[in-house]
């Protein structure tokens, strides 16, 4: 009886019954996510700075620089760097870290155990944080020692293992620089130049002092030295001080002066400086370098003046030597620069003085040349000439007394200007 009610077609069966699930979500914006993104950024910060505040602020610095736009080329000058400002020549570096040597570049920086060697054409000049620069000569080999910049205190020293190396110390009191050979030191002063040779085949050094002052000691001696004094030091013997020739003052050419011609070797250039008392010679030196790597002209003279022919069109540099009857020899002047321009066979340009104002000890030149021309000012290139060729120039601060100021100017048809001003400076 029940089978047949199973099969009874007649019985009405009801629809299935479907199991359903329900889903429940909360909408979340995008601000929501940005806000809970940034308080989970401040939290790790500030558990950084907590933690260590010496990275935070490496961030820090290195997301400013990256929004500043710096030259990404450019390597920083850290307190425990020096770099390169002059190379020439051969020129090499190995680092305190590494067994090889490396040709050095402007890229190239500094650190403590830093070795620099230069070759027999080679120069170059080397700054450190605190301005302290020294001019490593031919065939020279130099340890970096120490190079520790602060806030309040910098201290720069190098070892010269062989060669020699004129230097420019600092003018903070606070910069403490020094210079060993063997077993000698000499403590430099500040806003002091000296000189530093080393021998080490005789075991002899010179220390000279060209401005300010130093002392040197080796071991329980110590020898004072002032401007224009000397301190041999040799094996087996005790530190010497002596009086050295200061070297001559240059007259002729001015520095940065340009000498128009239109046959630059038929031209005679004039070099003039003042004679030194006990000096019986001079040495005359021309080059086209900075560093003196290249000479071009070595004189001896009797005479405080000479007249060179021959020269090419283009820059030089020039210094002078004094010889007493010892043949002793004084350190080397002041180096001074000209420039000799060709002449355009063309019609001269228009360049026109307006007149000059004094800002302080900062002179300022103003005047009319012609539109697209070139223009250079004591050697210094005038940056900004008008579309008129009106012109505006401010030189670097000058000292009290008087100078003159040159101002050359080149078109482009090739023709050339030249004209000269007087400054005074009062004291």
């Amino acid at each position: 009886m029940n089978s047949q009610l199973q099969n009874d077609p007649r019985r009405t069966q009801g629809p299935e019954r479907v199991k359903r699930v329900e889903v429940y979500w909360h909408a979340v914006t995008y601000k929501t996510l940005i806000l809970y993104g940034l308080v989970l950024g401040a939290l790790v910060f500030a558990a950084a700075y907590f933690v260590t505040p010496g990275f935070y602020a490496a961030v820090l610095k290195k997301v400013s620089n990256a929004v500043g736009g710096g030259d990404g080329d450019a390597v920083p000058l850290t307190s425990t760097q020096a770099k390169f400002v002059n190379l020439d020549g051969r020129v090499q570096v190995k680092k305190v870290n590494s067994v090889q040597w490396v040709d050095a570049d402007y890229r190239t920086t500094l650190d403590k155990g830093d070795l620099i060697q230069t070759g027999a054409d080679g120069a170059a000049r080397i700054t450190f944080a605190d301005t302290t620069s020294y001019t490593i000569k031919a065939d020279t080999l130099v340890t970096v020692e120490e190079n520790n910049v602060t806030r309040d205190q910098a201290t720069t020293a190098v070892r010269i293992n062989t060669g020699a190396v004129d230097l420019s110390t600092a003018s903070s009191p606070n910069s403490h620089t020094a210079v060993s050979v063997e077993d000698t030191v000499a403590e430099i002063r500040p806003n002091s130049r000296a000189s530093v040779k080393s021998d080490p085949q005789s075991r002899e050094a010179e220390f000279t002092i060209a401005s300010g002052s130093a002392q040197v000691q080796r071991g329980a001696e110590r020898v004072e030295l002032g401007q224009w004094q000397r301190a041999n030091v040799r094996s087996g013997s005790p530190i010497s001080r002596s009086d050295v020739l200061a070297p001559p003052d240059l007259a002729q050419p001015l520095n940065l002066a340009p000498i128009i011609t239109q046959v630059p070797k038929a031209t005679s250039v004039h070099f003039e400086w003042h004679p030194v008392r006990d000096a019986v010679s001079y040495n005359l030196r021309i080059s086209t370098t900075a560093m003196f790597t290249k000479l071009i002209k070595d004189l001896k003279l009797a005479a405080t003046s000479a007249d060179v022919a021959g020269l090419d069109a283009g820059d030089y540099f020039w210094n002078v030597v004094a010889v007493d009857s010892k043949k002793q020899t004084s350190e080397i002047s002041e180096t001074f620069k000209f420039t000799i321009v060709v002449q355009g066979k063309s019609q001269e340009m228009v360049l026109e003085i307006g007149g000059t104002q004094l800002h302080g000890r900062v002179a300022e030149v103003f005047g009319r040349t012609e539109p697209g021309a070139a223009l250079i000012v004591n050697g210094q290139p005038v940056p900004n000439i008008g579309s008129d060729g009106s012109f505006r120039y401010f030189t670097e601060p000058l000292d009290p007394g008087e100078h003159s100021i040159v101002i050359v100017g080149q078109n482009r048809r090739g023709g050339t200007a030249k004209q000269q001003v007087t400054i005074v400076v009062p004291k």
